[in-house]
């Protein structure tokens, strides 16, 4: 068979991926040395092909299960999943997962993004998503896994879920759909209507995260970029990297904040009430830049995608600069560190966990394919006081890549509280979802 010229040069350039990792740089700084309000940032580095790091998906064996931090156990309440990525906790106790994955509409256009697809594809990230929501109910067992219901199928990569009223809200990765909903109901038979569009060109970022203001009255949603760095032109990157806010009554929308690349998180900090979110910042500028953020999120701001990170710094990789917005770039509250793929966020609520774990925000790092180390593969715990983020990330659930990184068994993603207080986690690489919850009564 004759092999198209992209994937012919694609192969070239994957051999000389395999003889230069060995010389690629590798990090400097670890994850938390990057960590919090005033991150270091070292020299960008520019790279004809990024150095690519990552393990082979191979799932959890009979009985394996990630590690948890002391005072903590965990358990999976349901297995055999399609990449399940968002949780939705319901009134009456049961679990909504958003299973999906990229609907693979972003043309492959360079052997780089071919290498890279095919790269990452290795992890087991690249599985196939359901394209549906299940429903998970806890039966009268005291443990094992839960009920599963298919609520809804035939969705277009389904992301963010909220309730209000007797409505489900689902952002596909085109519109938001809406379903007459009562709680209770295992199957939804009544269609959904197609209630906003969202920006659907190309999809290099598919996912759209989504809030509901704590009124009912407000859907914010998350759009990620188009591009690593505006390289398939600004017209594509339209209502994109940025938080849109969309009014329930109308169905009208406006940009609520930009120039945040890829927000794939969004919640509201309990004690300001502020509306805060999870970043992914831009790849191939070095294995410690940029390091992706938690930030609060200020109506109207400017957060400099894509033309400098973290504040003001300028990007010089982007064609056509814009100092005007740089001077007005916001820096973000507090970094991650750089390439964790942060995918999920959770604000703890109630007193189901330890005390250490009851003001602050869990975060779900999904991990790093251009960094070695691996950076993220790890849910973490970011302490707030005064409804601000203090101190370093505390890690909670690890133990999702072998010790020598050669081996995924599962990747976190979606996170959310049960009934009970217990923390949930979605896994799309092991098609899991597991509870967290105190090793003994608290």
């Amino acid at each position: 068979m004759n092999k198209s010229p992209l994937l012919r040069t694609g192969l070239a350039m994957a051999a000389a991926i395999a003889l230069l990792g060995g010389c690629a740089d590798k990090a400097k700084l670890k994850p938390t040395e990057q960590a919090g309000g005033a991150p270091p940032l070292p020299e960008a580095q520019h790279y004809l092909v990024p150095p690519m790091q990552v393990p082979d998906g191979v799932g959890w064996k009979e009985g394996q299960a990630p590690k948890v931090a002391a005072g903590l156990k965990i358990e999976k309440i349901a297995s055999g999943l399609m990449h399940p990525r968002q949780l939705l906790v319901l009134p009456n106790g049961d679990v909504l997962v958003a299973e999906a994955n990229s609907p693979g509409t972003e043309a492959v256009t360079t052997p780089k993004q071919l290498i890279a697809n095919k790269i990452k594809g290795l992890s087991g990230k690249g599985g196939k998503g359901g394209n549906r929501i299940t429903l998970l109910r806890h039966g009268n067992a005291a443990g094992g896994e839960w009920e599963q219901h298919v609520l809804v199928d035939h969705l277009n990569s389904p992301f963010g879920m909220q309730l209000i009223g007797d409505m489900l809200y689902v952002a596909d990765t085109d519109a938001i759909m809406a379903f007459p909903y009562t709680v209770g109901q295992t199957r939804i038979t009544v269609a959904g209507r197609e209630f906003a569009d969202l920006p659907d060109t190309i999809n290099h970022h598919w996912t759209k995260a989504l809030l509901a203001s704590p009124d009912g009255s407000k859907l914010y949603v998350g759009v990620g970029s188009n591009s690593n760095i505006g390289e398939n032109g600004l017209e594509v990157e339209y209502r994109r990297a940025a938080v849109l806010q969309v009014d329930v009554a109308s169905a009208s929308s406006r940009i609520y904040a930009s120039g945040i690349r890829n927000p794939t998180g969004l919640q509201w900090e309990p004690q300001s009430g502020q509306l805060w979110a999870i970043a992914n910042e831009r790849d191939e500028i070095g294995a410690d830049l940029v390091p992706d953020y938690l930030t609060s999120v200020q109506e109207g701001g400017f957060y400099g995608w894509p033309y400098s990170y973290y504040g003001q710094h300028v990007d010089t990789r982007v064609k056509h600069q814009r100092p005007d917005l740089v001077a007005k770039a916001l820096k973000p509250d507090y970094a991650l560190g750089s390439h964790v793929a942060a995918l999920g966020l959770w604000f703890s609520q109630g007193d189901g966990l330890p005390a250490q774990y009851r003001n602050g925000a869990f975060v779900a790092e999904h991990g790093s394919w251009d960094r070695s180390p691996l950076s993220g593969y790890q849910v973490v715990f970011v302490p707030f006081q005064n409804g601000k983020p203090t101190g370093k990330p505390q890690p909670v659930v690890t133990g999702f890549h072998s010790d020598d990184e050669e081996s995924l068994y599962g990747a976190p993603v979606g996170l959310a509280q049960d009934a009970d207080g217990a923390l949930l986690v979605a896994d799309d690489v092991g098609n899991t979802i597991w509870r967290v919850s105190p090793a003994s009564t608290p």
